[in-house]
């Protein structure tokens, strides 16, 4: 019998079911700039627009969701996913100001199940809606005998603009400005290496029931990573510069937008993390010091901001239903690094440095 596609593990048939059952949710993310013409092997966007703009700077994220994915996988639920996968991309670009215009994504898999694969990109999709942001293309690839039949992983990149008048970051920040912090939903995509250890250690399932979250734990772990960049967009005016809480945690990011030889000085007394970050605390017998680098307990955003915007911003936040309060200011100088047991960046980046004071509230 001849050996054909099929036989070796991947089936066309699956993939192009999956783009029926996913075609309306992808094209619901589409504005009058997504144009249709090359065929489906690239996506098309007008950027007539841009025109418009003095000096318009393209920016560009790509991420994954890390091992977060083992949990849906684990939960048979995978319509959350996809919006984890949107925010960790779309937001690292509001960070510099930008606009997001356009994403695509990447979905490897062992098999494709078309029903599986079309809850994916709907998350996505759905989020993307959400941000303002046209997914205007993707590819899911079946990778029989690399990975497992019900195993896949997922990635993204997305494309903003900002005109360069416009461009948030170091440059922007002064000596005064403080440090407002945004709360996150709770673990997002960050640190999930550690926290299925610590469930494993624990013996704990993923349907256990667990008081202080009131639901089950694999519904806490699965939580959607927060959108937040309509909101950054709108605060846009008042914000010098933003730091994404991701890999690294708080004080590393922060760390990357101050400018050189300035120094931010954050008051732990000031987060309150959430019950989640409590439970991962208790289940690795650890402070909370020994965490605060692996996950955001409770920050997943920061705004640089003037004294004199710091109600507004905040206001503006708890309208948005995200709640936002001052946590550290900006000092200037090399006197105020004399001594300090700093952080100064992640990632290959070089930037300010960051002191973290104080005891985190219980």
């Amino acid at each position: 019998m001849p050996i054909d596609y099929a036989a070796a593990g991947v089936d066309t048939a699956a993939g192009d079911r999956a783009v029926e059952l996913m075609r309306a949710a992808v094209t619901a993310t589409h504005p009058a700039a997504v144009l249709d013409g090359a065929g489906g092997f690239a996506g098309l966007y007008d950027a007539s627009a841009l025109l418009g703009m003095r000096r318009p700077l393209l920016a560009t994220s790509t991420d994954g969701v890390g091992t977060k994915i083992r949990i849906a996988q684990a939960m048979g639920i995978h319509d959350t996913i996809g919006q984890d996968l949107v925010a960790m991309v779309v937001d690292d670009l509001v960070v510099c100001g930008a606009t997001p215009l356009f994403m695509t994504d990447y979905i490897a898999c062992g098999r494709v199940v078309p029903e599986r694969i079309a809850d994916i990109v709907r998350g996505i999709a759905t989020a993307c809606a959400a941000t303002g942001t046209a997914l205007i293309g993707g590819e899911t690839a079946e990778h029989p005998g690399v990975m497992e039949p019900d195993d896949y992983d997922v990635a993204g990149a997305a494309t903003g603009v900002v005109d360069a008048d416009e461009l948030r970051g170091p440059a922007r920040v002064v000596d005064g400005d403080v440090v407002v912090a945004l709360a996150s939903s709770g673990l997002h995509s960050n640190g999930y290496s550690l926290v299925r250890r610590l469930v494993e250690v624990a013996g704990w399932s993923l349907d256990r029931h667990v008081p202080e979250f009131g639901r089950t734990l694999g519904e806490e772990l699965l939580e959607p990573t927060r959108l937040y960049t309509r909101l950054c967009l709108d605060l846009l005016p008042d914000v010098h510069a933003y730091a994404h809480v991701t890999g690294g945690g708080l004080a590393a990011n922060l760390a990357r937008v101050l400018p050189a030889g300035t120094l931010a000085v954050v008051d732990r007394g000031t987060i309150t993390p959430p019950p989640v970050f409590r439970v991962m605390r208790d289940l690795a017998g650890a402070r909370w010091e020994d965490l605060e680098g692996t996950l955001n307990l409770g920050v997943g955003m920061l705004a640089l901001v003037a004294d004199d915007a710091v109600a507004r911003v905040t206001a503006a936040a708890q309208d948005a239903g995200v709640a936002a309060w001052p946590i550290g200011r900006v000092q200037a100088g090399a006197a105020a690094l004399a001594g300090a047991q700093v952080v100064t960046g992640t990632k290959g980046i070089s930037g300010g440095s960051v002191r973290l004071e104080g005891r985190y509230r219980d």
